[in-house]
């Protein structure tokens, strides 16, 4: 082992970002997001960052379980490194908070790596591809029909080719509603962007059939992400078989058994996978591997500046999720955030690691722990 390249210490810090305004899909309000920063130092000097969506009891596991089993180990073996944060957190229960912990520990790992290598990650990693597609995604159902339209409209603007908007208003029960928000971003974009919409799983089945025909038929949308809970793997295997559109979801999975288990059911046309939630980039590798096997086109959820970077590794990759919360928090928290450019991400070649850094004293305005 070499002795210059231990983890000497980790530091965890949480930061909350407040929404514009609040914020809400089809199943959930919010008016903030937290991000649990991870920064470990080696005993060479080196220090590493890296993060994941989460709130206090996130940051308290990654502190008070998951630092003291890395320190020690050497950054170069994080496959080591992971296996040992989830030995240790077995009697936790692995899905939810826990991996969502070492996903960000795992992250802040392999940026240390890099940086200690003097590479920047992909590199590392070994891409196939120097730039990595993306689509636009926000469309808030608590925005008005004029927000909505202005935000998609702008991505689209912008060079972004494909945007994504939510649905199922207050659980679904206003259908309405989202039939003619649909209509009016369609309008708002024209006929040559693509257009997807999330239903966060509000819907239920037969009434995500009737909507998603609605949908494909006389707006264009090609994307029913979550059309119902992803909990129901036989009513999206069912949709999926019935609609003209792509069936999609995955963004609440937090194992390998999770998504191995969703695509043996053929439940999705595309598998999503949030590399903040399932554990991390070793674990999201996995994954994307695994969802090759089934031939099944793979997209990264949310979370762009974490995931660029591995998602110029897999094969199967689709593209990244552009969503405008943690776009936000990023440029807040961060400096080195990439800009889109002709509707992709190009991880940057001149800085190591995932090439970010915090924004020291304004970014303290937003810590919290």
């Amino acid at each position: 082992m070499n002795d210059e390249m231990r983890v000497q210490s980790i530091d965890v810090r949480l930061y909350t970002i407040p929404t514009e305004e609040p914020e809400a899909d089809g199943t959930l309000e919010w008016d903030s997001t937290s991000i649990v920063v991870v920064l470990p130092l080696l005993q060479n000097g080196i220090h590493g960052l890296g993060y994941a969506v989460g709130d206090l009891s996130t940051a308290t596991v990654a502190r008070d379980a998951l630092a003291d089993v890395v320190i020690g180990l050497d950054v170069s073996d994080t496959a080591a490194c992971w296996e040992a944060m989830v030995r240790r957190i077995r009697n936790f229960g692995r899905p939810g908070i826990a991996s969502m912990a070492i996903a960000a520990v795992d992250i802040a790992l392999w940026d240390t790596k890099a940086r200690a290598l003097d590479l920047p990650l992909h590199r590392l990693l070994g891409p196939i591809r120097d730039a990595v597609p993306i689509y636009g995604s926000g469309g808030f159902t608590t925005y008005t029909e004029r927000d909505l339209c202005a935000q998609l409209a702008g991505w689209v603007e912008q060079g972004i080719p494909r945007v994504k908007m939510k649905i199922g208003k207050d659980r679904g029960s206003s259908w309405e509603t989202d039939l003619n928000r649909v209509r009016a971003a369609r309008k708002a974009i024209g006929d040559d962007a693509e257009l997807f919409v999330d239903a966060n799983g509000a819907y239920g089945r037969k009434q995500a059939l009737r909507l998603g025909n609605l949908y494909a038929e006389e707006f264009g949308v090609t994307w029913f992400e979550e059309p119902v809970t992803s909990d129901d793997l036989d009513g999206l295997a069912a949709l999926r078989d019935a609609l003209p559109l792509e069936v999609t979801a995955g963004e609440y999975g937090y194992h390998l058994e999770y998504f191995r288990t969703m695509l043996a059911s053929g439940s999705v046309d595309v598998l999503q996978a949030d590399i903040g939630r399932c554990a991390g980039l070793t674990e999201w590798l996995r994954i994307a591997a695994t969802c090759a096997a089934y031939k099944t086109p793979f997209s990264a959820h949310c979370g762009p500046s974490i995931h660029v970077h591995a998602a110029t590794v897999p094969p199967n990759l689709r593209h990244i999720e552009y969503f405008h919360d943690h776009v936000r928090a990023d440029h807040l928290l961060f400096d080195g955030v990439l800009e889109p450019h002709e509707g992709a991400l190009r991880p940057a070649d001149d800085r190591p690691g995932l090439g970010l850094a915090l924004k020291g004293k304004y970014a303290e305005t937003f810590r919290v722990a």
